[in-house]
C-alpha cells in the first residue's frame, strides 16, 4: 500500500510530466530554428554562392526547415523507435547547411549499423544535444572544426563532440547549461575536458532505457500494522499528540513508533520519511 498524500497547490506527477515535456519540446524546437537561422545566414553570407543560388537554397532550407516542423508535431515523441543509423542522418542533415555554407568544417563518425534502435526522446535529445554543442561553437568564434561521434553499446547511447577551439570550456559556462540540463533529465552522464590551444571535448552517456522507479517505502520494509496507521498520519502532517488521539495511544508511544519508522527508512526527519513514502 503506497500513502499518498493530495494538495491542490503542488501539481500532480501527471502534471508535471505535462510540463516537463512541453519545456523539452519548446526547448528542441528553439534550437531546430537557431541552427535554421545560422544556415540561412551562412548561405546569405557565402562568397561561394551568387544571390540567385543563395536565394534558391535559402528557399530550400526554410521550406525543409517547415515540413520538419510539421512533421515534428504530428509525430508522438518517446512512443516510437529510430535506427541509430537513421536518427544520425537526421542530425547530418540539420546541419548540413553549416557544413556546407559555414566557416566551420563538421566531421561526422557515423554509428555502427548493428546499434540498436534508440528510443523517441533520446533520439531527438540527442540530436539537440549536438545542436546546442556546435550552436556553442559557432557563437565562441574560436572552432574552426568540429567532429561528432555517436556509438552504442547496447545499453547507452555514446555522444562525443571534439573542436580545435581555445580549449577553455568547462561545466560552468552558460552555454553548455541546456546540455547539461537534457542530458540530466535521461539519467545520463555529461563530461567537459579542455585543453588551452587545442580544443574541448564533451562527452554524453545517455540510458536507452528508463531508470527502475523506486519500490513504497511499505514494499521495501517490514512494518506493522500499528507502524502503518502511524505513518500515515505522519505523512498527512499530524503532530505526535494529534497521531496519539486519533490511534488513542500515549505520546510516548506515538514518538517510539515514529522513531522505529526513521530508523527502519534510513530517513533523518519526518520530512524525509514522507519524501520515501511517497
Amino acid at each position: 500500500m503506497t500513502i499518498r498524500i493530495e494538495d491542490s497547490s503542488i501539481p500532480s506527477p501527471a502534471s508535471r510530466r505535462l510540463l516537463l515535456e512541453h519545456a523539452r519540446t519548446v526547448a528542441e524546437q528553439a534550437d531546430r530554428h537557431a541552427v535554421t537561422l545560422e544556415s540561412l545566414l551562412a548561405v546569405l553570407r557565402s562568397s561561394r554562392v551568387d544571390d540567385k543560388a543563395a536565394r534558391t537554397m535559402t528557399i530550400d532550407i526554410a521550406a525543409t526547415a517547415l515540413v520538419e516542423i510539421r512533421m515534428t508535431t504530428d509525430q508522438q515523441r518517446g512512443t516510437m523507435l529510430e535506427p541509430v543509423v537513421g536518427a544520425f542522418a537526421r542530425l547530418r542533415n540539420d546541419l548540413r547547411p553549416l557544413e556546407r555554407f559555414g566557416d566551420l568544417e563538421v566531421q561526422f563518425v557515423e554509428p555502427p549499423a548493428t546499434g540498436r534502435a534508440l528510443p523517441g526522446e533520446v533520439a531527438h535529445a540527442a540530436r539537440a544535444i549536438v545542436r546546442s554543442a556546435v550552436l556553442a561553437f559557432v557563437d565562441s568564434g574560436a572552432a574552426r572544426r568540429v567532429r561528432i561521434q555517436w556509438d552504442c553499446d547496447g545499453l547507452n547511447l555514446l555522444i562525443g563532440i571534439r573542436d580545435d577551439g581555445a580549449g577553455d570550456l568547462s561545466h560552468h559556462d552558460d552555454s553548455l547549461r541546456p546540455i547539461a540540463e537534457r542530458v540530466s533529465a535521461l539519467d545520463g552522464e555529461f563530461a567537459v575536458s579542455s585543453t588551452p590551444g587545442w580544443g574541448s571535448l564533451l562527452e554524453v552517456r545517455l540510458p536507452l532505457d528508463p531508470p527502475n522507479e523506486p519500490e513504497p517505502l511499505e514494499d521495501v520494509v517490514a512494518l506493522s500494522h500499528r507502524e502503518r496507521e502511524v505513518l500515515r498520519l505522519v505523512v498527512s502532517g499530524a503532530r505526535n499528540s494529534e497521531i496519539g488521539s486519533q490511534l488513542d495511544i500515549s505520546n510516548n508511544t506515538v514518538k517510539f513508533h515514529v522513531s522505529n519508522l526513521l530508523q527502519k527508512a534510513g530517513a533523518r526527519s519526518r520530512a524525509e520519511l514522507g519524501a520515501l513514502t511517497r
